[in-house]
């Protein structure tokens, strides 16, 4: 995939908010994207800083929640919360964000190349925008049953105007390979889905030892593309599903919870002081709970299938992908070692599949199991880069610090 020089602008300068979890860190990351179509938080500090984030300065991009799950009668609503919001209505604020990073993934662009510093008025583009939205919708109704087939990475792969005429440099240059993200099924040949996760297993340390871990404490650093807006982290952890994770920045604690029921985003540069998880973002924030303590991967999600190996980074995987109610994951397990190499996560928006992407590096021994010292985290606004120090087990954890987080003091309302 090649990435833009707009890309490269904004993930440089985005902060991280997420550390790690262990086994397969599906970070939930939050944008600035008040940036809406239409949409905007209902009040908002219109200075230079602000402007700053929300060309990816401390911001966040938050994969998104299903469209098709009804919200429950408390769940933070797009027009509820944000002013001028004209079709991206009563779908929740995770998945109205992550509808936001489609966007700007989709045309390499940031923020404020569609809206200006009041977000609520009604930009060219922004006008274009929703024009865009009615077309891939009617497309899709009309020759797909009202699948998101088409979206707007089919035709702008990070261009503002889709490309018309094929170059010739490009038919006959180098092949850019684009990894598919299309759902598969059991593979003629392909290793069985238990045996791999198995090798996972013995790999990690063993059904045992893992099985005695009740609790994780790591302590490390989250940097930007390039290394830039490093920040100490921690990660809290309990057995068998609860999790949250702090990133405590110069602009204030960023915090991602998930209880065992419930999940939680705080941070000063969203959009709403306490963004609730939803749908297929939510289902995620279990995800990364529940691979804490791998014994139970093959309960994490259903219809477990494998497709043939393949390569990353020169070294052969093994793929597996499993199913939830509203997400769909692929794992990737190094073929020789058995250990956990990628993670990607697509969950549903309002404008098609959000991906998350995770790559883990540089496992080491912490009390008789492997953990990854270093991994990137990868969503529709950039990439960033995470480096643990300290790793503690079976400590002990206070039950409030996987409780709903406090308001963080919001700098965009």
């Amino acid at each position: 995939m090649q990435i833009g020089p707009k890309q490269l602008i904004a993930a440089g300068a985005g902060t991280v908010w997420l550390l790690v979890t262990a086994w397969a860190w599906g970070g939930h990351a939050t944008a600035l994207r008040a940036a809406t179509l239409g949409g905007s938080p209902s009040t908002l500090e219109t200075t230079s800083a602000v402007v700053g984030r929300a060309c990816g300065i401390n911001s966040y991009t938050q994969t998104a929640g299903a469209q098709a799950a009804t919200p429950a009668q408390s769940t933070q609503i797009s027009d509820q919360a944000f002013k001028n919001v004209q079709l991206l209505k009563g779908i929740p604020v995770d998945e109205f964000m992550g509808t936001m990073g489609l966007f700007s993934a989709a045309l390499g662009m940031c923020c404020l190349e569609c809206h200006n510093e009041d977000w609520t008025f009604d930009t060219p583009r922004k006008r274009t925008a929703r024009r865009m939205i009615a077309m891939t919708d009617t497309i899709n109704k009309t020759n797909f049953n009202g699948r998101k087939v088409v979206t707007c990475w089919t035709c702008h792969r990070q261009s503002d105007r889709p490309a018309v005429t094929a170059p010739l440099d490009v038919i006959y240059g180098e092949p850019i390979f684009w990894q598919p993200d299309d759902l598969f099924q059991q593979a003629q040949g392909a290793p069985k889905p238990d045996d791999v996760f198995d090798k996972f297993i013995q790999a990690a340390g063993g059904a045992q030892r893992l099985g005695a871990v009740t609790t994780i404490v790591a302590k490390g650093i989250g940097s930007g593309f390039g290394g830039s807006l490093r920040s100490p982290a921690e990660l809290f952890a309990k057995a068998p599903n609860q999790r949250t994770a702090f990133i405590h920045t110069v602009d204030g604690d960023k915090t991602t919870t998930y209880d065992g029921t419930h999940g939680w985003l705080a941070s000063n540069v969203t959009p709403v002081p306490v963004m609730d998880l939803t749908g297929g973002e939510l289902e995620g924030a279990r995800l990364d709970a529940e691979l804490m303590f791998p014994t139970r991967i093959k309960q994490m999600l259903t219809q477990w299938r494998a497709a043939l190996p393949t390569t990353i980074n020169g070294r052969s995987v093994n793929v597996v992908q499993g199913s939830g109610k509203e997400m769909t994951a692929t794992l990737y397990f190094d073929a020789q070692t058995g250990l956990l190499t990628r993670v990607v996560r697509f969950a549903n928006s309002a404008m098609g599949r959000v991906p998350t992407q995770l790559d883990f590096d540089d496992y080491r021994d912490v009390s008789g199991i492997k953990f990854p010292y270093k991994w990137s985290f990868a969503w529709t606004s950039g990439r960033d880069l995470y480096e643990i120090s300290e790793v503690q087990t079976n400590v002990p954890v206070d039950a409030a610090k996987f409780g709903k987080p406090m308001p963080a003091k919001s700098k965009i309302r």
